[in-house]
């Protein structure tokens, strides 16, 4: 049974992926998710079922359009396999059916503002206005940690990037910190704390490599919502294991 659910989840995340694309693509844009259907954005021709099978289509098609042969971005079979593998380790991870939707509700926030972040450059704020509501509706539902704790943990999302944003002067973006605000609501303060600082450490290493190999320019633009996905991902799975290590080390 195990086996057929987590095949299930995998799934499961292959198909929203391929979703949150769209959503992705589509909301910073303006237009419907769901009107007109699926097509190619270059020859416009509709797409059919095996163009849109999630990172099959792709692999089988060498990443190009059937009809016009223009390259497919590969951020389509990126986002598709990292919310399967995502869920997946939802339910491998989690204890129980409520922290396992936890995890999914978070991955899919993580999935589509990568998408934005990735192609725009932007974390749209019907987004975060959606997931808002929606985290708290779970929270109320099925409470993970004490109110106080989402309230400190909103406060801490927003304060913690607000100073940032203003210090850097505009080197942190006001979509980062309401992503952060919306998720401390729904991770808590500890977690939200732990994966401000992990995404800040995965993206001060990526700088690094890159300025050194000459792969990114001292004042080029690089998106951060990649390394708040790994840096949340890793607070999100494994936080209680790295903080009693750091207190271990201390003490």
């Amino acid at each position: 049974m195990a086996i057929l659910i987590s095949i299930y989840s995998f799934i499961l995340g292959l198909v929203l992926g391929s979703f949150y694309n769209v959503v992705g693509l589509r909301v910073p844009e303006g237009q419907s998710v769901i009107s007109p259907p699926s097509h190619c954005p270059s020859c416009g021709r509709r797409l059919t079922i095996p163009d849109l099978i999630p990172v099959f289509s792709y692999v089988f098609l060498r990443g190009r359009c059937r009809t016009c042969h223009q390259r497919i971005s590969p951020v389509y079979p990126v986002v598709e396999a990292s919310t399967g593998i995502l869920f997946l380790f939802c339910f491998l991870h989690a204890s129980s059916i409520s922290e396992i939707i936890a995890g999914w509700l978070l991955v899919s926030l993580l999935m589509i503002v990568l998408v934005t972040d990735l192609t725009r450059m932007l974390i749209p704020d019907k987004i975060v206005l959606f997931f808002s509501i929606l985290f708290f509706v779970f929270r109320v539902i099925s409470p993970l940690h004490p109110w106080w704790d989402s309230l400190l943990g909103t406060a801490a999302g927003f304060s913690l990037l607000a100073v940032i944003a203003i210090v850097s002067r505009g080197g942190m973006g006001g979509g980062d910190v309401k992503l952060f605000a919306v998720m401390g609501l729904f991770v808590g303060t500890k977690v939200i704390l732990l994966g401000f600082f992990l995404s800040a450490f995965y993206g001060a290493i990526f700088g690094i490599i890159g300025l050194l190999t000459g792969l990114i320019g001292r004042r080029q633009p690089v998106p951060f919502v990649p390394f708040i996905v790994f840096g949340m991902m890793t607070a999100f799975f494994f936080g209680n294991e790295i903080i009693g290590v750091y207190i271990n080390l201390l003490f």
